[in-house]
């Protein structure tokens, strides 16, 4: 039996109707607001993932490592080159090979004497684990510049971009609770979709994206808002260490504890050897990450271990301060010395996922990507109901959904073009070339704004189209652009093992193919509609209009 008028009106006046109705006026417009910049967040995020691996595709001149040398001959090796290259040193610090997010060993010095023999006061190499040798790969970006991006902007300064990431970020959580609230069926809904339907088609598929991976987004979306803490809410620091503190408080909160000034009085330092066999004797072996030496060759020296992180949640591992000259255990910070510091460094583990394993780290991945399609097909939802209403009214000009449309195209299309062509770049730019790291960047960003202006001069159904053909070819020739380019292609990667590079080569394929087919569905879609029989709406109107004249049927 179907409800009076009256019943209706009295249904929607329920505070139940008017809260949700008010909850998805909330939801959709807080996600469009920001939803371009939460767009580039989770491409960007989504690729951070694999950021290692994107660094080593990157420099193709750093040699296959199938199994790094231990903690303690790495560690001479290192220490015997520093002793050459920055002696009187103010800090030695020193990256060990440690699981896959460090394979080659890494050295960065300041406060080098160069009456001394230094080779500089300040600087950083990446070496050979077995002869100590300068490893000189082309400078990029790499994988972590796109990480980075997710939470930097990379052009903006800290204190602009740190508010635009928490405000989309604050977003992103109003959006995901009242996405939540709005959702009577939501796990029904899950299990529903109509292709074809156009709005309803789309509003399906916003729906899969958003709950197949709802956990995720909504640890990935809090834990960021914990990230952000410290800028989101900066006058909780500043009541306690006033508005020049902030320094203070963070070496109080992160610096290593015992840390002196230098004594002036030179002094031999201990050898690595005693102090790693002491920490992985308390950590197990391969456990070392990172040796920090302050003052070394001084009677004030201290040497301080880091733990690997590799293989816990939390970001923070175990450290532990040596003397530097006896190589006494002096100071022992366990990663739960403060448990509101380490809830925040079990969420950022989460939020990074820097001790996953393979698996674990795809699942990741593929969570981002699901993240990535809920904004993307949210923009879309949006502008698919309002072109339907403005379909309608054929004679008014709707400036607001146009701007949007084409905003759209220009960013979910056209972010991953350029992202496709700083690929591209590493590969064409010049091995010698001066700010080449950055150029790879400047390109990835000017293709994008290119794409935006493409699409902003391009019919709609058009824009998209060409713009996702043109960034599935740019993804999908890039293994063709290595195989050119370098000496290890996809069959060499296959053949000696090396999955870093295949695993690269292969993923950008698969990403190119699906989007040369999203540009084959909408190239289907507007060719139906095109195909469609033309109704005629102005003769329909003059009928009615005479039969109102005629008083009956003509």
């Amino acid at each position: 039996m179907s409800q009076s008028p009256l019943s209706n009106k009295k249904a929607s006046a329920s505070p139940d109707g008017g809260f949700r109705q008010a909850m998805t006026w909330l939801h959709t417009w807080v996600g469009l607001t920001l939803g371009w910049v939460l767009f580039l967040i989770f491409v960007t995020g989504t690729a951070g993932y694999f950021d290692t691996e994107i660094d080593r595709w990157m420099q193709p001149e750093l040699p296959f490592v199938e199994a790094p040398l231990s903690a303690l001959e790495t560690a001479n090796v290192v220490r015997a080159r520093l002793e050459q290259e920055a002696p009187q040193a103010e800090r030695w610090y020193i990256n060990l090979p440690a699981g896959r997010n460090q394979l080659y060993p890494s050295v960065f010095w300041q406060g080098a004497s160069e009456e001394a023999g230094a080779s500089s006061a300040r600087g950083r190499l990446t070496l050979d684990s077995k002869t100590g040798e300068t490893l000189t790969p082309r400078d990029t970006g790499g994988g972590q510049t796109l990480y980075q991006m997710h939470w930097r902007l990379h052009y903006l300064g800290r204190g602009y971009s740190d508010w635009i990431i928490g405000l989309a970020t604050l977003f992103m959580m109003v959006g995901l609770v009242t996405g939540i609230i709005i959702h009577k069926k939501i796990f029904v809904d899950f299990f529903t979709f109509r292709p074809g339907k156009g709005q309803r088609s789309w509003l399906d598929a916003h729906n899969f994206f958003s709950v197949f991976a709802l956990p995720f987004h909504l640890m990935i979306t809090y834990s960021g808002l914990l990230f952000m803490g410290f800028s989101l809410m900066p006058l909780i620091v500043a009541s306690h260490y006033g508005d020049e503190g902030r320094r203070q408080f963070f070496a109080e909160v992160f610096d290593p504890p015992g840390i002196v000034d230098a004594a002036n009085t030179p002094a031999p330092l201990v050898p690595f050897t005693s102090v790693i066999h002491q920490a992985e004797q308390r950590w197990g072996q391969g456990r070392v990450q990172v040796v920090d030496v302050h003052h070394p060759q001084d009677a004030s020296a201290r040497v301080v271990l880091y733990e690997s992180i590799d293989q816990t949640v939390s970001t923070s591992g175990e450290r532990l301060v040596f003397d530097g000259v006896t190589g006494d255990l002096l100071h022992t910070e366990p990663t739960d010395a403060s448990m509101v510091k380490h809830v925040r460094d079990v969420f950022l583990g989460l939020h990074e996922g820097l001790f996953a394993g393979t698996a674990l780290r795809w699942l990741y991945f593929l969570s981002g990507v699901l993240g990535t399609g809920m904004v993307a097909t949210g923009l879309i939802l949006w502008t698919t109901k309002r072109r339907k209403t403005a379909e309608r009214k054929p004679g008014r000009t709707h400036r607001g959904l146009v701007l949007v449309e084409k905003l759209n195209i220009g960013t979910i299309a056209g972010l991953p073009a350029g992202m496709a062509t700083y690929f591209w770049a590493n590969r064409l730019l010049p091995v010698n070339m001066a700010g080449r790291g950055e150029w790879e960047i400047h390109i990835l960003f000017l293709t994008w704004l290119a794409m935006l202006l493409y699409a902003a001069l391009r019919p709609r159904l058009k824009a998209w189209q060409e713009l996702l053909a043109a960034t599935g070819v740019l993804f999908a020739t890039l293994p063709v652009l290595n195989a050119l380019t370098t000496e290890r292609h996809l069959l060499h990667s296959l053949k000696s093992g090396d999955w870093v590079f295949a695993g690269f080569d292969i993923t950008v394929f698969v990403i190119g193919v699906g989007f040369v087919f999203a540009a084959y569905r909408v190239r289907s879609s507007r060719l139906s509609d095109l195909q469609k029989p033309h109704k005629p709406k102005s003769t329909a109107v003059k009928v009615s209009k005479l039969q109102d004249t005629t008083g009956g049927a003509v």
